[in-house]
């Protein structure tokens, strides 16, 4: 009986230990955190040495930094999210002119705020800001001094939109479609002396000017929106363009062990066809704003018709980034860095060479094209 008793008692003591684990509550697991920090920095560098060497050449040395970098906030059906882009590149070369020269610059942010209204889309507000960071020269490789094309923060574009986003994660890659049929570009150009300095056909298509240019009088021509002029009439320029028309920014970033792409493709189309009116006044062509700036008469003037530079809806300008990245040995990596620009209205000089061997400059609409590959310390996180 004794031990029947006992059975009893280890048998209800084992039920009443199970009963207790069974009711203790399970261990909640931690809570995502809010905020995610992701990116790549780096310093990628070549050294070329020549010693009696035949074919020729320079000792050169060249060296990029760059960075670019993530910060995501997300919680409850709040996205915030930001974007840092920077790379500054200079190279040294052993020669007796411009030794030192600058290889690569630019400095992209955006950031966008959305509210998830069903899942993977989002309501956006978004903005954006690209420029160069550094004087851009002409080197010439003689003692001439080397001209300014253009100056810091010349031109620079801040982009302010309002649309839909769509967000997915699939397998380690972040998916980002983001449209608004209502954004703003604003485009500057900072000036600090119209007469003394030499603008580039970028600078150009940003809108500045110089009266001292040779090719003044067809630049005016191309030329709208708003003129400005000084006392003497000497300085004459615009150095601003606002535009409302549609945005899309597309956008991946991969990641699987050490290996990471980031890419991202933005389109921007204005609505307004961009048109210059031109007129003819007493044998000299004026555009429509030079002539009410002058305090001329339209009436007065023959109208020849308007000139076009391709700002119009359906021309859509392109920018696309590609980053590479591959990092070994935990502090090296190796990156490869594209950029794709294309700029209606933005107008580069080409040579060419005729049947007779005469060569001609033609300036046009033409794809810019930009690739860096290199190796380097950098982190990724």
């Amino acid at each position: 009986m004794k031990k029947i008793y006992l059975l009893l008692a280890c048998t209800m003591c084992a039920a009443m230990t199970f009963a207790q684990e069974a009711a203790a509550p399970a261990e909640e697991a931690p809570a995502p955190k809010p905020w995610k920090v992701s990116g790549i920095v780096g310093l990628n560098a070549n050294a070329t040495g020549l010693w009696n060497w035949a074919a020729g050449g320079n000792n050169a040395v060249a060296g990029v930094t760059f960075g670019k970098l993530k910060l995501l906030y997300s919680e409850n059906n709040m996205a915030w999210e930001s974007n840092l882009d920077v790379e500054y590149g200079l190279s040294w070369i052993d020669q007796k002119y411009d030794k030192l020269q600058k290889t690569s610059d630019h400095l992209k942010f955006d950031t966008k705020f959305g509210w998830e209204f069903r899942p993977t889309w989002f309501l956006t507000a978004m903005a954006a800001f690209q420029t160069q960071m550094d004087l851009g020269r002409s080197y010439t490789g003689d003692d001439s001094y080397d001209a300014i094309h253009s100056m810091i923060l010349a031109p620079s574009y801040t982009d302010i939109s309002v649309g839909i986003d769509w967000k997915k994660s699939v397998n380690g890659a972040d998916f980002s479609i983001y449209l608004s049929p209502v954004a703003g570009r604003i485009t500057t150009a900072y000036v600090s002396d119209a007469n003394n300095t030499e603008y580039t056909q970028e600078m150009l298509e940003a809108g500045v000017y110089q009266a001292n240019d040779p090719d003044f009088r067809t630049h005016l021509q191309e030329a709208n929106g708003t003129w400005y002029f000084d006392d003497a009439n000497v300085k004459q320029y615009r150095n601003y363009r606002a535009e409302l028309g549609l945005n899309f920014k597309g956008e991946i970033n991969y990641a699987y062990k050490d290996f990471k792409l980031a890419t991202v493709l933005t389109l921007f189309s204005p609505y307004k066809w961009d048109k210059v009116r031109i007129y003819e006044y007493e044998g000299v062509n004026y555009t429509e704003t030079e002539m009410n700036n002058r305090g001329y008469e339209i009436n007065k003037a023959t109208f020849l018709g308007c000139r076009d530079n391709n700002r119009r809806f359906g021309n859509f300008d392109v920018d696309w980034t590609v980053l590479l990245s591959y990092q070994f040995l935990k502090c090296l990596n190796i990156t490869l860095s594209t950029e794709l620009k294309y700029i209606n209205g933005l107008k580069i000089d080409k040579e060419f060479t005729d049947a007779d061997g005469n060569k001609y400059t033609h300036a046009a609409e033409r794809v810019q094209f930009m690739g860096i590959l290199g190796l380097g310390i950098g982190y990724s996180f």
